[in-house]
């Protein structure tokens, strides 16, 4: 089957997440209007599963839109630019695979693949918070700190494919009592993502507290004037200040877009931009910091910005 964006049909673009609990397909059609959406449960351990899992997904949504579409598939990995594998996958069955050839057999069509990071960047920069901006980064706070670079419409992806992983950089301007920081699962301490994930922050709460809470009800007790919570979420903020900060010096993005649970904490917009002017080498920042708009949806969505229209 040829894909529209090839055969000179409606430019109907298919975009699927395969993640770790789920399998979510989505159809766009031009301008980004969604035609069809279909979830299924991720299969575990099997590559194999999953590739039919993800071919099956595509071909409901293309009989009941009639018509072929061109296939962007999320993953949650990258491909190494040295055998065209999967790496760095914490769906561990994926890594040392070859799954865009294994997807493009069983489609019978070229199919484009990327981080699910990356996917939530592009998402955000063709039609979400960051639309019209030269120039996006897409940081993911959620179980794990991920990233994505944006620019004229473009992914980055780099040489080594790693383009915007700014979580396994060490936490910049680090305070004595950051130091050595919390052992990574990647084998070095002091990782942002140990800072900055939601695991991190209630790791860092419990801690000092003895207080066993998530993300959300550490920030709605901070809210409601809980001192502990509110020092738990100054120095989160800090943090992420210096972490972003370190983003703009080297990337200088017109919009930074945050995904992943804590992006739904609202306090984060005013506090974090009043604070990385502090480390940014400007005189002024005029990056802006925004929330996602297209939430749990922003992955998926990119995954089908992956061909051009």
């Amino acid at each position: 089957m040829t894909p529209a964006s090839e055969s000179g049909a409606a430019g109907i673009r298919i975009g699927v997440d395969l993640g770790g609990t789920k399998i979510e397909a989505v159809a766009l059609g031009p301008g980004g209007t969604k035609l069809a959406r279909r979830r299924v449960p991720s299969p575990q351990g099997s590559t194999h599963a999953s590739v039919k899992a993800v071919a099956g997904l595509v071909r409901e949504i293309e009989a009941g839109l009639g018509e072929p579409a061109s296939v962007g598939v999320a993953v949650p990995g990258t491909i190494s630019p040295d055998d065209g594998r999967m790496k760095n996958a914490n769906s561990v069955w994926l890594i040392g695979e070859a799954l865009d050839r294994d997807l493009s057999a069983a489609l019978e069509r070229p199919v484009r693949l990327a981080n699910d990071a990356d996917c939530f960047a592009l998402s955000e920069a063709a039609d979400g918070a960051g639309a019209g901006a030269r120039s996006v980064f897409g940081a993911i706070l959620g179980t794990g700190v991920g990233g994505g670079i944006v620019v004229e419409g473009r992914l980055l992806a780099g040489p080594n494919a790693i383009a915007g992983e700014w979580g396994h950089n060490p936490l910049p301007w680090p305070t004595d009592d950051e130091r050595p920081g919390p052992l990574c699962y990647c084998g070095r301490a002091g990782c942002i993502e140990t800072f900055l994930s939601g695991p991190g922050l209630a790791r860092d709460h419990g801690a000092i507290t003895g207080e066993t809470f998530d993300p959300p009800a550490i920030a709605a007790r901070a809210n409601a004037g809980d001192e502990t919570c509110a020092a738990s979420m100054v120095r989160y903020e800090h943090r992420l200040a210096r972490a972003l900060a370190s983003v703009i010096n080297v990337v200088d993005p017109e919009v930074i877009v945050l995904g992943g649970g804590l992006s739904n904490l609202a306090r984060l917009y005013d506090a974090v931009p009043r604070l990385w002017g502090n480390f940014v080498f400007s005189d002024r920042v005029n990056t802006r910091l925004l929330p996602n708009a297209h939430g749990d949806s922003s992955g998926v969505r990119g995954a089908a910005w992956l061909w051009p229209a």
